[in-house]
């Protein structure tokens, strides 16, 4: 091999010539998983490690760790469906990347059969024995990190379920067949990669938990090093069962029984039971799509409608900065030019106050003015983007849409975290753009076993810790997106379709992790490849940026001085933080599809 070539370029040979096998689909839809060298290194946990995008004809899969998208790769090589290829890599995603999603959490996944758009909830839900004040003490909001670490944070998964339920509708290959990877992988182990290391030594609340510590830590308390073989038993045994038996297995006897006991532990223990988990069921919603026009094309994208809040809050910071009057060229020396930043941020000050004053559970709360899509009408967004002067506004006002008011309080600011995103193009043109998991690195930090004699296992949630902590503000008024039974929490999760309005044909698939952020990761991607005609990975690359309703949000190290200085200027308050994005994307090409992953992390993407 090579050894001077970029170590992404190294990883796509590797994994290429560790699945090549037929490129046509064989003749009885059979998935012969082959276990990639264990050689195979992701790229490292930090910094930016330049990618080239990848380019192939007929079908692609982008995940966020090379053996997830190898499994998914080899399922569309044995004909199975883009679907078929999301569960592949979720299951081995829950393996290789445990701080980000798993079995025990949840995902929202759209899917495009070729006709239309259908959008697959499977967020958590509390259990029914929550209460609104159970991140209270003494009438304060407990401090976050008290939250994600009691039992009261884990809320009922439900990726699993969602997953089983969508490839009723859009599977190929046999259930069984689409977890033969993880359970090989989780039975013969897989190399510790540098970013699952970087955070597990680095996590002060993982190695509290005794099932997590002997599993992830040496016998020095010290993470397992880079390059150490983990195996994990229980998972293979978990996903076994699964296989078998599907979402029951999971819902239903020991593997419930065993999240239960360890929800029920303290601190604060949680109250979820096993009829919550036999009970759970995924949501199937109309996908919410707005109409777009950039560079004098018109597009429609779509996007997961509430509980999320990531499409709508997308739709409208695009919607905002298409009313309002450039000053000059928006990208100069491949950045975003401070004029940009400067409109960017404040409209995203206003997306955020609508998303603090409406979004929640649909089922619990009404969308103003009876539809969601009155936040994303031109003639509201059009009087919104009015309020972007020249200067920063020091606290941006929730609108009445469609002339609605309401009784609620808005949010206050809250932390989020987490999650991990797959795009997959299958050889027929269906698609998929799934945004999956646990919520803060690691979750709750409890780790789920059926049998203490074998080591490992899988991560519970803190989703309840995406419901605001304080279930009103300071006058009674109730907040939205408070804690209430069997309810899902507000989420930022932002998976994407992008068609040609005119044709219909899909165009991009596409999202990425980060919490709240995820809202500007995902728009930035948009911005990048409709507005300034760069290709998924040029746009991926882009330096990161934001607002979550305060200050402006740069990514550190990656703005000059006159940037900082002119939005200063303007009256920004600036803050340089690590914006370490996840983006993985899908878009058409004329000769077909060409996909992008994110520099900051290990994904990569794999196709024919």
């Amino acid at each position: 091999m090579n050894t001077h070539l970029p170590l992404s370029l190294m990883v796509l040979a590797l994994l290429s010539a560790c699945s090549s096998g037929p490129t046509t689909q064989p003749p009885d839809n059979t998935l012969r998983y082959s276990v990639p060298d264990l050689a195979i290194q992701p790229e490292a946990a930090s910094g930016n490690n330049a990618k080239p995008g990848w380019a192939y004809s007929r079908q692609a899969v982008a995940a966020a760790n090379p053996l997830a998208t190898d499994a998914g790769h080899q399922v569309l090589r044995a004909g199975g469906s883009a679907l078929d290829a999301a569960i592949a890599v979720q299951m081995v995603l829950g393996l290789v990347e445990p701080q980000s999603s798993g079995i025990g959490g949840g995902a929202f996944l759209l899917h495009f059969d070729g006709q239309k758009v259908t959008a697959h909830d499977g967020r958590e839900t509390a259990p029914a024995g929550a209460r609104g004040d159970m991140f209270m003490d003494q009438g304060k909001p407990l401090p976050f990190a008290d939250a994600v670490l009691s039992g009261h944070s884990v809320g009922v998964p439900g990726v699993v379920r969602m997953l089983e339920v969508a490839h009723r509708q859009h599977g190929r290959l046999p259930w069984t067949q689409l977890l033969t990877p993880a359970i090989t992988l989780a039975e013969q182990g897989f190399r510790v990669s540098p970013r699952l290391h970087a955070l597990l030594q680095a996590d002060p609340h993982l190695k509290k938990d005794p099932l997590a510590l002997r599993f992830f830590y040496n016998a020095q308390g010290q993470a397992w090093p880079v390059g150490h073989v983990l195996r994990n038993p229980e998972y293979a045994h978990v996903l076994r069962r699964i296989a078998a038996e599907g979402s029951r297995a999971l819902h239903e006897g020991p593997v419930a029984q065993a999240m239960v006991a360890r929800t029920a532990q303290a601190p604060r223990p949680g109250t979820l039971s096993l009829q919550d988990l036999a009970h759970y069921q995924p949501r199937m919603r109309e996908a919410l799509c707005f109409d777009h026009t950039a560079a004098s094309r018109e597009y429609r994208i779509c996007g997961f409608p509430a509980p999320s809040s990531g499409q709508i809050a997308i739709g409208q910071i695009l919607g905002m900065l298409g009313q309002t009057q450039a000053q000059g060229p928006e990208m100069a020396s491949g950045r975003p030019t401070p004029d940009y930043l400067h409109r960017y941020t404040e409209a995203s000050r206003l997306a955020f106050a609508d998303r603090a004053q409406f979004v929640a559970d649909p089922e619990f709360v009404s969308a103003p003015a009876g539809n969601w899509r009155s936040l994303l009408a031109p003639d509201y967004l059009q009087k919104r983007s009015q309020l972007i002067g020249t200067q920063a506004m020091k606290a941006a006002p929730a609108g009445q849409p469609g002339g609605h008011t309401t009784s609620f309080a808005p949010m206050p600011t809250q932390t989020e975290y987490g999650t991990s995103h797959i795009s997959v193009v299958d050889a027929q043109g269906h698609a998929v753009a799934m945004t999956t998991t646990i919520e803060a690195a690691f979750g709750s930090r409890r780790m789920v076993t059926t049998d203490p004699t074998r080591t490992g296992g899988f991560l519970l949630n803190n989703e309840l810790t995406d419901f605001s902590l304080a279930p009103a503000d300071a006058q009674g008024r109730p907040i939205a997106n408070r804690v209430e039974p069997g309810k899902r929490p507000r989420s930022s999760m932002s998976p994407t379709l992008v068609f040609d309005k005119a044709t219909g044909q899909l165009l991009m698939s596409g999202g990425s992790p980060g919490g709240a952020l995820i809202i500007h990761y995902t728009a930035k991607l948009l911005t990048g490849t409709l507005h300034w005609g760069l290709n998924a990975q040029q746009a991926i690359d882009l330096p990161n940026f934001g607002s979550l309703g305060g200050p402006t949000l740069l990514e550190a190290k990656r703005f000059d001085t006159s940037t900082l200085d002119a939005l200063k200027a303007r009256g920004h308050e600036v803050r340089e933080i690590d914006m370490t994005s996840g983006l993985q994307a899908i878009e058409r090409t004329p000769r077909g599809w060409f996909g992008g992953a994110d520099p900051r992390r290990e994904g990569v993407v794999l196709g024919d």
